[in-house]
């Protein structure tokens, strides 16, 4: 039997008066890849940040390799805040990459990689820049090591993203629209570092609107419509017909996107 590594229950999400996720539930499995797909507005990046505890969820529970994170129940079933340390335990095992390449643009992509290892870890810095190379060598950007941000593609940069989050050993790793900001001819190149971690058996949640890689990708798909969980199941259940006429409706609008291969 397959291990749950995350496990969502009841997770509510509210900014004010306006709910961005109502009652989610889902189940993260160890080892495979998760997409979350859905129309813009649907909640998808909010649930991400609530896995990464980038925000505090309003209500609901998150469990990660079946400790809590951020927040517990009591034996009267009400949520407790943990404390700031059992967070940090939680969260240090979750690596994250955003639609932003956020790099420092003062540092080479060696030293955006290695940078993380020596402040956060404490590593000393020949460790670090060895580690951090080892990365970049799963890349492809050895060679590119010496480089700045600004001197590196749109797709390097995010390529060196991933492989910052990567050096500090995370066992799950969280992408939001990893691609979003990159030229379609860019795209590629970030989607294929993606599947080799799939193959890798790295546990993945993976929010995209590249539909035909979230299915050729995704052990699981995860739909969302405003700020609901409409369907979960294999990318066969998902897309197969005969489809949820939801389904059909958002397929229709990113035929452009990679999703012809599914109609």
């Amino acid at each position: 039997m397959t291990e749950h590594a995350i496990v969502v229950r009841h997770l509510s999400k509210s900014f004010g008066q306006l709910e961005v996720l109502h009652n989610i539930d889902l189940e993260i499995e160890q080892g495979q890849a998760t997409c979350v797909i859905g129309p813009s507005g649907s909640g998808k990046s909010t649930f991400l940040r609530c896995l990464a505890f980038l925000e505090e969820a309003t209500a609901g529970t998150i469990e990660v390799y079946g400790k809590p994170l951020g927040f517990s129940q009591d034996s009267a079933g009400r949520r407790v805040r943990l404390n700031s340390a059992s967070i940090r335990a939680v969260r240090s095992g979750i690596g994250m990459v955003f639609q932003q390449f956020n790099l420092w643009p003062h540092m080479t992509a060696l030293g955006n990689v290695s940078e993380a290892l020596k402040t956060v870890r404490g590593i000393p810095r020949a460790e670090a820049e060895e580690r951090a190379m080892i990365q970049l060598r799963k890349i492809g950007l050895e060679n590119r090591a010496g480089h700045y941000p600004a001197q590196l593609s749109g797709g390097q940069q995010q390529r060196v993203a991933i492989a910052r989050a990567l050096a500090l050993e995370p066992r799950i790793m969280l992408f939001d629209e990893a691609t979003a900001s990159l030229d379609p001819e860019l795209t590629g190149e970030v989607l294929n570092v993606m599947r080799t971690l799939a193959t890798d058996g790295m546990t993945m949640v993976i929010v995209t609107h590249e539909i035909g890689f979230a299915a050729s990708i995704g052990r699981k798909i995860a739909f969302l419509d405003k700020g609901r969980l409409l369907l979960a199941g294999s990318a066969q259940e998902v897309f197969g017909k005969p489809r949820n006429p939801r389904i059909d409706q958002f397929l229709d609008t990113y035929l452009d996107r990679g999703a012809a291969m599914l109609i």
